[in-house]
This record gives structure tokens, C-alpha cells and sequence, in this order.
């Protein structure tokens, strides 16, 4: 084997994905800044039990570990960015009111998370501390689809659902952390039969409850049949009446409603959101409420903030969304003469991507797909249009 192959799902990336990846970047971070999100850059490496505390302990064979080689501690390459952001809100920042946060950077796993995925992410996410209210929700999920938007992502589905329906019902239950587990892992995958023997001891109600979840998948009608089928708690009602104003402050977005779904069950605390988009294998974005997040990083201050969020793999995007239109470039003779470089320098400085042809490299392809060219005339540089200009 050539010692220049890469791991499995691990890739470079060439110049024009790179331009699109970048390009989607920006446009993403800009749009969360004009919502006011506040950009931060956490570190890639870490001490373990800093990446892995909390809510971020479902992280931990997602996790590549390794030893620091100057204090001898086991640190980790952050698989999740979200708990990062959350100590930065909790320990650093420390503010009393609501921020408003976003990244955009690497994260590794040990696996790919779905099939013919990357195992280096470009996560970009957003996330809002301090509100614990429908507001910051609904703030969150209209600019995941704002971020959609501005990239052509054409036409989406979102996926609404809410952690604390399956919660409340097995609430009080004496579940083990593995039969928990199997039975959220049944009710994600619709295996009814599964389901009703893992519940078979449970109380009639909590069983027939659990068993019901998993035809309450579909449009809006769902959440009024939700509450004719699942027992009269306070949580439940709660969470369905809030999933179904959400949908209506958004008309002109498409839902579906899956009140099995409970991934990540460890990890949202309410309102959790999937959002697909055709030609793509799997969600584009996800996010939902995870209040207990910071708790960790600053219990002794207390502060155990509601949080609510998304994210997303612009790797995943670049597959999924037209490329945007190049900016249109300049093409530039290569010289030493300081009228030619001044000319070049100013162009530069104005904002325009000036290529200069290197001598011998008249002939090759055009990366940029320059449409002017720089010339001189009666001594002096001036840019025409190349499908104008006559030599």
C-alpha cells in the first residue's frame, strides 16, 4: 500500500470543493451574524474530561484520545463543538443575559456517523444561552432555515419531535441505563415487536403509551392525535402544544412530526429538529433544546443555563447545494515594470482576484475563468472584456 494513502474516510480537498466549502462559510457565519450570533473559535485538542463531561459523555467513543506529551494527561480531538461553546458561555464569558454564539471549525470521530461519511466534519453550528422560552427556539430554527435559504438548499422538510414525550413516559420507571437505551432504540426504528416485548412488565397505560408513538409520525394531524393516544401528562401536553405553535410561527416552511424519534435522548431536553432536503442521504441540519449542556463547567456558579442550538457538516452541504457563482476575475501579464504592478496592486486593493500568467502558462487552464483582462493601451493599463477585446 502507497504510503501516501489516506485512513478510510478521511479525504483531501481540491481547490474548486475547497472555494465551495469556503464560499458556504462565510455566507453561513454571515448570516448568523446578522442575527446577532457572536463568533468563537474553541481549540481542537483538549483535556478528556473536559470534552467529555456532562452532556458530552455520549461523545466518548466518538472520541480520538491521545496523551499530552507535556503534562502527561489524557486529552481528547473534539468529535462535538457544542460542549466547547457551552463552557466558553459557562466558565468564560459568564454572562448574566442571553448570548448568542457560533463556530465554524474540524471536529474528528473514531467512526463515520453514516454511511460514506467523513470522519472530519467541518461543523458550523449556533447556539443561544440564557433563554429558556419558545422565543430562542423559534429564533434557532428560523435561521437554520435562513442558512438554507441564502445557500439555494431548494426545497426542505423539517422534522419536529420532543425529548420530554418519551421521557415523561417512562418517568419513574426502574430502567436500567441499557434497557433504557434499547427501548429508545426501538421506538427510533419503529420495531413494534421489539418495543412490546422490552415493555411487556411496564404498566398498561406507559406500554400502550410507548406502543402508540410509533404510528404518531405525519403531518400536523398527528399532534391532535397525539393527544387522544398518549396518557394526560403535563409534559406531554406541554411539549405537543409548543411543537405545534412553533410550526405555525413558520408557514411557509414544510413539517412532519415523529414523536418516536428520541435520538439523542441522552443529549435534548425538549424540542429536537431534523431538517432533510432532496439529493441528501441523511438530515442536512440538526438541533433542538439541550438546557443541561453547561451545567458542568459552571455548577458552582450556578450556572446551569438553558441552551438551544444547531449544527451542521459544510462537507455534507457542498454535495447537496449549487455551487455559487464565481466572482469574476481579472487576468494579468506577468512583469517587473512598476506601472504594471501598481495597476495590479490597485485592482487588488478595490476587491477584485487579479491572476497573473505566469510566462510560458499562457495556454493552461483558467482555474478562476477570468472574463477581463489587464492591457496596456497607448501607455496606459486598462481592463477590457476578453470576449471584446481584439489583439
Amino acid at each position: 500500500m502507497s504510503a501516501w494513502v489516506l485512513p478510510d474516510h478521511i479525504a483531501d480537498v481540491l481547490p474548486s470543493e475547497a472555494r465551495h466549502i469556503e464560499e458556504l462559510r462565510r455566507l453561513l457565519l454571515d448570516t448568523a451574524r446578522s442575527y446577532g450570533f457572536e463568533l468563537v473559535s474553541p481549540p481542537l485538542l483538549e483535556h478528556i474530561e473536559s470534552l467529555l463531561t456532562g452532556t458530552g459523555k455520549a461523545l466518548d467513543l466518538q472520541t480520538f484520545k491521545l496523551v499530552d506529551q507535556i503534562s502527561g494527561r489524557m486529552m481528547g480531538l473534539r468529535a462535538d463543538t457544542t460542549p466547547q461553546v457551552a463552557r466558553i458561555d459557562a466558565h468564560l464569558l459568564n454572562r448574566q443575559g442571553v448570548t448568542r454564539l457560533c463556530y465554524c471549525g474540524p471536529v474528528l470521530h473514531t467512526q463515520p456517523d453514516r454511511p460514506h461519511a467523513t470522519r472530519e466534519p467541518l461543523q458550523l453550528g449556533a447556539e443561544i444561552f440564557g433563554h429558556a422560552g419558545l422565543e430562542a427556539d423559534l429564533e434557532v430554527l428560523q435561521l437554520a432555515l435562513d442558512c438554507l435559504r441564502a445557500a439555494q438548499m431548494g426545497e426542505v422538510l423539517v422534522d419536529l419531535a420532543d425529548a420530554r414525550i418519551v421521557s415523561s413516559l417512562l418517568e419513574g420507571m426502574p430502567l436500567t441505563e441499557a434497557m433504557r437505551g434499547e427501548v429508545y432504540a426501538a421506538l427510533a426504528s419503529k420495531n413494534a415487536s421489539a418495543l412490546a416485548e422490552l415493555t411487556r412488565n411496564f404498566p398498561q397505560e406507559i406500554q400502550a403509551g410507548l406502543m402508540n408513538l410509533i404510528d404518531l409520525y405525519g403531518d400536523i394531524s398527528v399532534l391532535a392525535q397525539a393527544l387522544e393516544k398518549l396518557p394526560s401528562k403535563p409534559q406531554i401536553q406541554l411539549a405537543i402544544a409548543q411543537l405545534k405553535w412553533l410550526s405555525e410561527q413558520l408557514p411557509q416552511a414544510s413539517f412532519k412530526f415523529d414523536l418516536a424519534d428520541a435520538r439523542g435522548y441522552a443529549y435534548y431536553s425538549g424540542l429536537r429538529f431534523a431538517i432533510y432536503a432532496k439529493g441528501a442521504s441523511d438530515a442536512v441540519v440538526r438541533g433542538g433544546r439541550y438546557d443541561g449542556v453547561g451545567a458542568a463547567f459552571g455548577h458552582e456558579l450556578g450556572r446551569d443555563r438553558p441552551a438551544v442550538g444547531f449544527s451542521l457538516d459544510l462537507k455534507q452541504w457542498v454535495g447537496v447545494v449549487p455551487q455559487l457563482s464565481l466572482k469574476a476575475a481579472i487576468r494579468a501579464p506577468w512583469g517587473t515594470r512598476p506601472d504594471l504592478r501598481s495597476a495590479i496592486a490597485q485592482l487588488r486593493m478595490h476587491g477584485e482576484t487579479v491572476v497573473c500568467i505566469l510566462p510560458g502558462h499562457e495556454s493552461e487552464i483558467d482555474e478562476f475563468q477570468c472574463d477581463r483582462e489587464l492591457l496596456e493601451i497607448s501607455g496606459q493599463w486598462v481592463v477590457n472584456d476578453i470576449k471584446n477585446n481584439t489583439k
